[in-house]
């Protein structure tokens, strides 16, 4: 293995862990300050953010300007409609993306970056409520702010203390609690998510299993006086590792899987369904989120589900396997 002799200068490989724990140390603890000293500032930010009819729209430069996109995306995406405007843009024309009725949130550690000043001017003139988010209570952007949340003064995790690091991490999970808890006042519900998120990993989460379930001619289904002969048929031509045992009335009492087959070998030829199946299988409702039925699956280490009917619950319509999430990238 190659060995860098900076690594032994700076006192090798185990000295490089304990930088890094030592980073999160910091960090970790300035959240906790962080949330010991938000007060009504952040609740008038939250009521204000309910109150705009038109779009939170965010701010800040360098740092900030990062963790203000990542705001804007975030209060977008659970319910908020909001943008990102880039102060030096907004200087040179982009200010008229800022409207009557819109909300503004700056962001800036010292409060006094020179590059936000004409796009809070603006907003004023517009009657635009502002949001500032600042370490320092006494600064001009706190001070012309509705709702001034200040941060803790914390030491920045650089070692010299410059560069932005605990300050932003500070900033980027005030977002995440200012949108959170404006989504929890709003009552956006899971579905209202579904539709903001239709694609990636969290559109496949939220995803009906009613869109990937196997149903109609596809389903393995068999009467409970089937002989396992005709039930082995049935199992191989579906090729789902299982079949669902239906009474005479089309409900079902039961289920045959690859396990099952195993247990009974010395006596598959001459049973029947129903004196192979596992009585009580566990099932879901069809409309399931496909991550619900998924957890399902894992908890009881189970290869596929039976999707029921949601007003006969005794009905199957469908079936999913393990392998139908995999195949979608489930993981």
């Amino acid at each position: 293995m190659y060995h860098d002799p900076r690594l032994q200068r700076a006192g090798g490989r185990d000295a490089i862990l304990d930088h890094g724990r030592s980073v999160l140390d910091v960090e970790s603890q300035a959240l906790a300050q962080l949330r010991d000293v938000l007060d009504e500032d952040f609740t008038r930010a939250v009521e204000l953010i309910l109150e705009t009819q038109g779009r939170v729209v965010v701010s800040g430069m360098g740092k900030s300007g990062h963790i203000a996109r990542k705001m804007a995306a975030t209060f977008a995406s659970t319910g908020t409609p909001a943008i990102f405007i880039h102060p030096g843009e907004a200087a040179h024309g982009d200010l008229g993306m800022l409207l009557a009725g819109d909300l503004l949130v700056v962001l800036s550690n010292s409060g006094a970056t020179p590059e936000l000043r004409p796009i809070m001017d603006y907003a004023r003139s517009l009657d635009c409520p502002i949001v500032a988010i600042s370490a320092q209570r006494h600064s001009p952007m706190a001070q012309a702010a509705s709702a001034a949340i200040i941060l803790p003064r914390v030491r920045e995790t650089c070692p010299v203390n410059i560069s932005p690091t605990t300050s932003t991490t500070l900033m980027l999970a005030l977002g995440d609690a200012l949108a959170v808890a404006t989504m929890g006042v709003r009552g956006i519900t899971r579905e209202q998510l579904e539709r903001l998120h239709p694609g990636g990993a969290i559109g496949l989460r939220l995803l009906p299993i009613n869109d990937i379930m196997h149903n109609g001619d596809q389903l393995p289904l068999v009467g409970i006086e089937a002989p396992m002969r005709d039930v082995l048929v049935t199992m191989t031509e579906k090729s789902l590792g299982i079949a669902g045992v239906l009474d005479g009335e089309g409900r079902l009492v039961g289920t045959i899987t690859d396990g099952d087959l195993r247990r009974n070998i010395d006596r598959l030829l001459v049973s029947s369904a129903a004196e192979v199946m596992t009585r009580n299988p566990k099932t879901v409702p069809d409309g399931t989120y496909a991550e619900d039925a998924l957890e399902i699956l894992s908890a009881n280490k189970i290869t596929a589900l039976f999707v029921m009917d949601h007003d006969l619950p005794d009905r199957p319509v469908g079936l999913v396997h393990i392998h139908d999430f995999n195949r979608l990238g489930f993981s």
